[in-house]
């Protein structure tokens, strides 16, 4: 598809790990739309003619590089920015592999395995896996994020309350996320494009798949947020969701206190938004939200997901 953004980040355009001391590649102003041009969570090591013996070769210092950072204009710590995803452009390939040492079960697999899948790039219809499963094809970034507070060079890996390597399923088309902004301009970056994937992304991998991608940026001052949240347009066929569900996270290293702070993060939303009482909106998210595990894999941190649908109020 033709993104037809106001920038375009070119794949040289990268960088691993999250760094505030690095110099933007793009400054840009609240409202403008960016085209980033990225390459899979494999920085390119794995192609479509990967096998497995490809998977011990992998140097993990060039894993999940992340295009960007731009520098969005008067952006401030406390502030924060409002990310648009106007759209992906799929390569019609990717891979999912098990890789010894990571994944919730690492266990259990210690053997590395493979599985490289070819796709229509207009993702009209579900990859076909070896053993005859069809998978539904649902494009989204699963690293976004700003850069953080702490000076010094940090781990892509694991996802913080900026957002980063968040695996979050529902960055699909169409969602809008906010990010904290804790460094002048937020330096945002992008990347780890997957076709599809579960919520927990489990063996540590989706279908790891290069896209372009199309993204909106307006800036949000004095938003005070104490994690991502999000809004998406659409979730399946369930009835509660025709008008939207919103999404508060829990960023950490414990699951329980990672919950916790989802529904106080949504109990705080709903209170300011329709003018309710704590205890009521607790009540509230107990009979109608969801509370999800997003990532349980890219450790030492997980995110927790709360959703709370829109049509409620209407």
């Amino acid at each position: 598809m033709t993104l037809g953004c106001n920038h375009t980040i070119h794949k040289s355009h990268h960088h691993f790990g999250w760094d505030n001391s690095f110099n933007p590649r793009l400054m840009i102003a609240s409202g403008d739309t960016v085209e980033f041009k990225t390459t899979d969570s494999s920085g390119g090591q794995l192609s479509p003619n990967a096998t497995v013996a490809d998977i011990a070769k992998l140097d993990f210092g060039k894993i999940n590089p992340v295009s960007g950072p731009i520098y969005i204009a008067d952006a401030e710590p406390g502030d924060a920015i409002k990310v648009t995803i106007l759209g992906y452009s799929a390569s019609g390939w990717g891979w999912t592999a098990n890789i010894p040492g990571f994944g919730l079960l690492a266990d259990q697999f210690k053997d590395p395995a493979l599985h490289v899948w070819k796709y229509e790039k207009g993702l009209g219809s579900p990859a076909s896996f070896s053993a005859g499963a069809r998978i539904p094809l649902r494009p989204f970034c699963g690293t976004i994020g700003l850069a953080p507070g702490e000076a010094g060079h940090h781990s892509v890996v694991p996802p913080r309350r900026v957002g980063g390597n968040m695996d979050i399923r529902d960055m699909a088309e169409g969602t809008e996320l906010w990010l904290p902004v804790e460094v002048a301009g937020g330096l945002f970056s992008v990347g780890d494009t997957h076709a599809a994937q579960g919520d927990g992304e489990v063996c540590g991998t989706a279908i790891e798949s290069q896209m372009d991608i199309g993204l909106k940026f307006d800036l949000v001052k004095d938003a005070k947020l104490a994690y991502p949240r999000y809004f998406i347009p659409h979730r399946g066929e369930d009835p509660r969701g025709k008008r939207g569900w919103d999404a508060t996270t829990g960023i950490g290293t414990d699951l329980f206190t990672g919950a916790r702070d989802a529904v106080k993060g949504m109990v705080d939303l709903l209170c300011r938004r329709h003018n309710l009482s704590a205890v009521d909106a607790y009540m509230l998210c107990s009979v109608a939200g969801d509370l999800k595990i997003s990532e349980i894999v890219d450790q030492p941190n997980w995110v927790v997901s709360f959703y709370f649908p829109r049509a409620v109020f209407e």
